[in-house]
């Protein structure tokens, strides 16, 4: 049993070759069908996200596995060329494969770290796996562990919480300025992607009325219908300000759309209650002297670029804080899947101490015909005791020892001293499956 990944992401390949390999929803059920047919292949799962394609699978043999799994990548689009695809994938087994999975789940392998996108596109895949029924007990297992990995990410650090978009970043610094956004209102002046960025944002925070005063009529009217708001031409802008508490403006127009005058006005029209001004256009669209005027708080692009990047640094210092909690965690599953490495060789050894028992038995029986049922009852409670008490021993050492360094030599002493074919699959609801470890198990 051999835990593989292959796969392509942001840092490995352009986005040309991600969308080439890129899986639809709706393809999705027969590219897992597919995969989980390869010759080999037991379990199989696929991330497909904007940002990388990953297949995840186990393997009975690791170099196999990985060569089917690049012949299946490679088929998702006919034009490709091995030659063109190989440069940009990287494949993990083992440790390195479920270090792998862990640090995607956390958001650590993301293009923006932190980002909370990725834990969900996981859990969809994992769904439609598990739909499609292509994994089983390995994949379950990891999966889940990988779950409760990014969970312990998320609570034990600040790797979410602070904003490295522009747009979110101005968001953020209105929370601070206005504390409850839940009262507040916002202006947009223009109708642009940014601008509707951080709209999007303020009204998951609450704010309870959007106007948007654009010269781009039918744009504005269809955004402000997203957001329940309402739509004026951009001559309305300074009017609309005084019942305005959050001002974010985005234009490609080339001068002062918001001049000092007009918001020392609106400012004495609204008592001195304060307007946050956001700036997001290049040339500047608002006049920078309102910082002058009490009560008015402007940011333009070059003040959020710098909250930004001081954000990413300190998610970048809470990444770093991360990495034991992921090896912490892969520590344990790694010895749980070791452990599995066991299961087969014990249910071999139990099944051939009881195909002897029973061989033992009925020659017993055959040969003494005299046999009262009470003594070939009290025959069959020996033996069976017999056989248990010789099979404890070797059962205790080898769960003991699966998950050291030396476990798989154990197994194969044991698989050859009793001459055992343990080809069987471990079953999650085995008997002789052994305990898990308190410190292994899933947290929170």
């Amino acid at each position: 049993m051999n835990v593989i990944l292959v796969g392509l992401n942001h840092e490995t390949a352009p986005v040309e070759v991600r969308e080439q390999l890129a899986v639809a929803e709706k393809q999705l059920g027969d590219a897992l069908a597919r995969l989980r047919a390869l010759p080999g292949i037991t379990e199989g799962l696929i991330l497909s996200t904007c940002n990388r394609v990953e297949v995840y699978a186990v393997a009975q043999e690791t170099d196999d596995g990985f060569e089917r799994v690049r012949q299946f990548l490679l088929s998702l689009h006919p034009s490709l060329t091995m030659a063109a695809l190989e440069p940009h994938l990287y494949s993990y087994a083992a440790a390195d494969a479920i270090r792998h999975l862990f640090r995607v789940a956390s958001s650590l392998d993301s293009m923006v770290v932190g980002e909370p996108q990725i834990l969900g596109q996981l859990k969809d895949a994992f769904e439609a796996a598990m739909a499609h029924r292509t994994t089983g007990l390995v994949l379950n297992k990891l999966v889940s562990r990988a779950l409760s990995a990014a969970k312990r990410v998320r609570t034990e650090t600040k790797i979410a919480e602070n904003a490295v978009s522009v747009s979110f970043a101005g968001v953020q610094l209105a929370k601070k300025i206005f504390g409850r956004l839940e009262e507040t209102s916002v202006l947009l002046i223009g109708a642009g992607e940014m601008a509707e960025l951080a709209a999007r944002h303020l009204v998951a925070l609450g704010v309870r009325r959007v106007v948007i005063c654009s010269r781009h009529q039918e744009r504005a009217a269809r955004v402000a219908a997203e957001f329940q708001g309402q739509a004026f031409g951009l001559d309305q802008a300074v009017p609309q300000m005084e019942q305005s508490d959050i001002v974010l403006c985005s234009t490609g127009a080339t001068h002062y759309l918001v001049q000092y005058d007009d918001v020392r006005r609106v400012i004495h029209l609204r008592k001195n209650r304060p307007i946050f001004f956001i700036d997001l256009s290049v040339p500047r669209n608002i006049d920078p002297r309102i910082n002058e005027i009490d009560n008015v708080f402007l940011y333009d692009i070059d003040d959020l670029q710098q909250v930004v990047e001081a954000n990413r640094r300190e998610r970048a210092k809470e990444a770093e804080r991360a990495e034991p909690i992921i090896a912490a965690e892969l520590d344990s599953a790694v010895r749980w899947l070791k452990s599995l490495d066991v299961v087969p060789t014990i249910v071999a050894l139990r099944e051939k101490a009881e195909a002897i028992r029973q061989a033992e038995m009925e020659r017993l029986i055959g040969r003494v015909k005299t046999l009262s049922p009470d003594q070939v009852e009290a025959i069959e409670r020996f033996a069976d005791s017999l056989v248990k008490k010789l099979l404890h021993s070797p059962f205790a050492a080898l769960k003991q020892e699966a998950d050291s360094a030396n476990g798989s030599l154990y197994i194969e002493a044991a698989r050859r001293l009793f001459q055992l074919d343990p080809s069987k699959p471990p079953q999650e609801s085995a008997a002789e499956s052994p305990a898990e470890p308190e410190s292994s198990k899933e947290k929170g």
